[in-house]
């Protein structure tokens, strides 16, 4: 079981579910133990982060413990290359079947093997096709200035885009006096340490804001 970020684990609680309902696939297929590893929710497959679920699942492959691997879609245990061909290696040595929705594959048939094997690549592709698209999309908004970003604390974001600073005239004191504290002691670091030690505070911003105007923000 696994999704690819916090956010699909917040928001995508359907798809979540139907992925722990393979459980009852399982025991249709005559199985009767069934051991469901969701170690990696909300963890990328690309192979950028470490996946505890992942390599348990390795483990238990290589040790003969399992005799059948399911998932939604088979290329989903993976998204990329290195990774699935190593799980399917260890499948095809120990006598693991890898089963999804569209089918049950024995790894140590040549046939299936390659299906297998074209499964990775295109899944690996891809990944690679949403990456490029997601970064053409941010480079033409960045060439035509409508890249929108999260703005400082302390400031806002305008209707016609602009970033100015908050209303709040006490907030406006704060970040003029960071600039001018920061002229005088010559690093952040000092200006940093310098606020705690006059117990003065800085402006903070409630979780998930972004700064437009009206979100409170303050010291």
């Amino acid at each position: 079981v696994r999704q690819s970020s916090m956010q699909q684990v917040r928001d995508h609680s359907e798809g979540r579910e139907r992925q722990y309902a393979l459980a009852e696939r399982v025991k249709e297929l005559g199985f009767s133990r069934v051991d469901t590893i969701d170690d990696d929710l909300g963890r990328s497959g690309a192979g950028l982060f470490e996946r505890p679920g992942f390599g348990r699942l390795l483990s238990s492959v290589r040790d003969g413990k399992i005799r059948a691997v399911l998932a939604f879609e088979a290329l989903r245990l993976a998204r990329n290359n290195r990774d699935w061909h190593h799980l399917i290696d260890l499948c095809a040595l120990n006598d693991t079947l890898v089963v999804d929705l569209d089918g049950i594959y024995d790894p140590s048939q040549v046939n299936d093997r390659l299906l297998l094997g074209l499964k990775g690549s295109m899944s690996e592709f891809e990944l690679g096709l949403l990456r490029q698209r997601a970064r053409a999309a941010i480079d033409a908004m960045t060439a035509r200035g409508a890249v929108i970003h999260a703005v400082p604390i302390g400031y806002v974001r305008t209707d016609d885009q602009r970033c100015e600073l908050d209303p709040n005239i006490e907030i406006q004191g704060a970040i003029r006096r960071v600039f001018a504290k920061f002229q005088e002691l010559g690093t952040a670091r000092q200006v940093l340490l310098w606020h705690p030690e006059e117990q003065i505070s800085l402006p903070t911003r409630t979780r998930g804001s972004y700064g437009e105007g009206g979100v409170p923000v303050g010291l």
